[in-house]
């Protein structure tokens, strides 16, 4: 979205179920050199901890089609193409004033599912996989200048 990752933390992650709002965090954007970094930030760095993909594909905005503009106003009807995530969903702002936080809802469609419980991603076979590395973003080149992210 513009050349970035427009990206939002999920911390009880996504539902296919229509009747839960998942709180989503708005944080900072990623480069698009990050779309398939895996990997442990290191301790004391921006982002520590484990890093994974836990789905990959594409979008399509309803309506107007421009998601920037619906993101500038609060909110985005779209549709996932995901290889977990599937169908219909909306993301809006909690609040007017609150730019950061905003909920995410499955829509009812054939996709939807009742009874669907997230799995876990990192296992302890997916660990044992990862290594410490930095991803190539512009907060970790900006804590190693000491310069503001924005």
């Amino acid at each position: 979205m513009a050349g970035v990752l427009k990206s939002w933390a999920l911390p009880k992650g996504p539902s296919m179920n229509p009747r839960e709002k998942r709180l989503a965090v708005m944080v900072d954007d990623h480069s698009l050199e990050y779309i398939d970094f895996e990997g442990i930030i290191p301790k004391g760095q921006y982002g520590a901890g484990a890093v994974i993909v836990r789905d990959t594909g594409t979008y399509h905005v309803f309506e107007s089609g421009d998601p920037v503009r619906a993101v500038e106003g609060g909110r985005l009807d779209m549709e996932l193409r995901g290889n977990i995530l599937k169908g219909g969903f909306t993301l809006f702002r909690m609040r007017e004033r609150d730019e950061k936080n905003w909920l995410l809802v499955k829509k009812k469609d054939p996709f939807s599912r009742d009874d669907w419980q997230l799995k876990p991603s990192l296992t302890a076979e997916k660990a044992q996989t990862l290594c410490e590395r930095k991803p190539p973003s512009k907060a970790h080149r900006c804590q190693e200048l000491n310069l503001p992210m924005r």
